[in-house]
Parts: structure tokens; sequence; C-alpha cells
């Protein structure tokens, strides 16, 4: 099935969709006019290629992602640092889960594809599951790892035949983006899947 997905402040960056392929990119009016049986998506805010984070090793590998059953003993973000590695040293089959929930929480930040070389098994199987597209990783890191980077790295714009991956944050417009961060973000697209909505 065509869809259309359509953000309220960047309607000349409509994208059709067809399976998890852009079929077209381009103003949303001229392209329902060619697709008026295509169904539609309406998001608040702009339309993006999405975001590529640079930290995959340091999101998934090395920073424990609680369990929400977790809360009252380790809160809900995510630990980094020494007490990340006690909690892999105590229960290394923990590492897959929380790897998971790492990748969810960064499909809730945009993020489409990571970069960084990621050496275990549950990290890996934990992308290659999300289908998220691999990058790479500038040779400079300003850091500190986040979710939401500084720089915000924004990938190439999306073109027809391109796998379906892209990200719409609920801002006006990308200088509020970088200003807000990937915090904003309201839907994410991978391969053509609404992996994530905020709404």
């Amino acid at each position: 099935m065509l869809t259309f997905h359509v953000a309220e402040h960047s309607p000349e960056a409509a994208v059709l969709v067809d399976g998890a392929t852009v079929a077209a990119v381009g103003p949303y009016e001229e392209l329902a006019a060619a697709h008026p049986s295509a169904r539609v998506r309406r998001w608040p805010g702009i339309l993006t290629p999405g975001l590529l984070n640079p930290y995959a090793p340091e999101l998934l590998e090395a920073t424990y992602h609680p369990d929400p059953r977790e809360a009252d003993r380790l809160g809900t973000e995510p630990i980094g640092g020494e007490r990340a590695r006690a909690i892999f040293r105590a229960d290394p089959s923990r590492l897959g889960a929380s790897a998971r929930r790492g990748v969810q929480r960064m499909l809730a930040h945009g993020t489409v594809a990571v970069a960084g070389e990621l050496h275990a098994r549950p990290a890996l199987d934990a992308v290659r599951r999300a289908t998220l597209a691999v990058g790479q990783r500038p040779p400079r890191l300003p850091g500190p790892p986040a979710l939401s980077p500084t720089p915000l790295i924004l990938l190439p714009p999306l073109t027809p035949g391109a796998p379906a991956r892209f990200a719409v944050f609920d801002v006006p417009d990308r200088g509020e983006l970088v200003r807000r961060g990937a915090g904003t973000c309201v839907a994410t697209v991978v391969t053509g899947r609404l992996v994530y909505r905020s709404r």
C-alpha cells in the first residue's frame, strides 16, 4: 500500500512510501494529485531524513537501559560508567534486553542509523532486528555520548528508490530542532515501518 507522510511545517518535503522504499519526495499537493488513493499520515513539525547517532558502542554496550519494572531500584534514565559495568558483570545476560531498550530509545529520538564498531552479539542483533542503517563514524566526536548528541547529524536528503528511513520532529524548522534536540521526535520510520510514534 502506498502511504504519504506529510508534516505541518514541511509540506514541500512529503514522502510517498511503497513498502520499504521511498516512491517519491516532493510537494504534498502535487504528489497527492498523482496518487489520490494513497493513505495519508499527517504529523506536526518537520519531516527530515532522520539522524545518525555515532555513539552506538557507548549507548548499547557500555550503558544499561533499565527495564521499567526496575524503576523503583534503578530509576528510568540510562546508566553508564562503573555502575553499568557492575550490572553487566553481575549478569551478562542483561546486555541483550538493555541493548533492545537502548535501540527503542534511539528510535524515539529520530535515529535511523548508527555508527561506531559494535562487538557484543546482543547489541549487533538489536541493531539488525531494528533494521537500523550502519554509517561511518565521524573522525572527531565532541561528546559526550547521548541519545540527542551535539551536534545532531542529519542524513542526506531522501531520494526515490532509497530505503524509507526518516523521522519527524515537532518543531517549526531545523534551527529549532538543533536548539531543542532530538527529544522532539514524534515519529520514526525505518524500512517503511512506523517504528515509533509519540501520539
